[in-house]
């Protein structure tokens, strides 16, 4: 294979990884805009979406293995090819905890909250807004951004610990309350676990431009 082949293949691989990338964001927001509107149905559209997203982790680890079998990339090709297909598996973890997150707003479509759902959407956009600026730093291959989404991380683990205390204070007022409560805080949990997924894609941008492993 030429470079110029191997260079339009590449291209191809980060143009799936995009759009993989950009289901597993709508997929996020539809999961949320689910809860928030005790909506059934788009919570089955959440889960269903997940096989695409699947799909797409197929196709792109095939042709990872494809252009390391044929092509034979040298270091930084095969750091960027070995990263994809970290990258790809991080992406469709994200997506499988959507696919959590409706699973338990479909068991609550018929309940009243026992509070308002504020902070957890907070998290949920935090973390989209994640992913959409680590694949930004994904295509642009950017050290610095991919470090600033690795710091954002905190703020979703303080917006975590911040629902965790208040459903847990909401319980002990009220114990008929723990059922719902601890769904609530796996889904929050969910959320925070579609953070750390996020930074650790971000760590092997690092790594596909560096050749080091980075730690914050």
């Amino acid at each position: 294979m030429s470079r110029y082949n191997f260079d339009k293949e590449l291209e191809s691989l980060h143009i799936n990884l995009i759009q993989m990338a950009g289901l597993v964001e709508e997929s996020i927001e539809n999961t949320i805009e689910a809860l928030l509107r005790h909506d059934a149905e788009l919570a089955v559209k959440v889960a269903q979406g997940d096989d695409i997203i699947d799909e797409y982790e197929q196709k792109i680890e095939k042709q990872c293995l494809d252009l390391i079998a044929r092509q034979q990339p040298l270091a930084k090709d095969l750091r960027t090819i070995g990263s994809a297909l970290k990258i790809i598996t991080d992406l469709e973890r994200i997506a499988d905890q959507a696919a959590d997150i409706a699973g338990y707003t479909i068991k609550m479509a018929r309940e009243k909250y026992i509070k308002p759902i504020i902070d957890i959407p907070r998290m949920a956009e935090c973390t989209k807004n994640m992913v959409n600026k680590v694949i930004d730093a994904y295509v642009k291959q950017d050290v610095e951004a991919a470090k600033a989404v690795i710091a954002a991380d905190d703020e979703v683990d303080d917006l975590f610990a911040r629902i965790v205390l208040e459903l847990t204070d909401i319980v002990k007022n009220n114990p008929r309350t723990v059922e719902q409560a601890i769904n609530l805080i796996l889904i929050a949990k969910y959320l925070e676990r579609m953070a750390d997924h996020t930074t650790n894609i971000a760590e092997w941008i690092i790594y596909s431009v560096t050749g080091e492993h980075y730690r914050a």
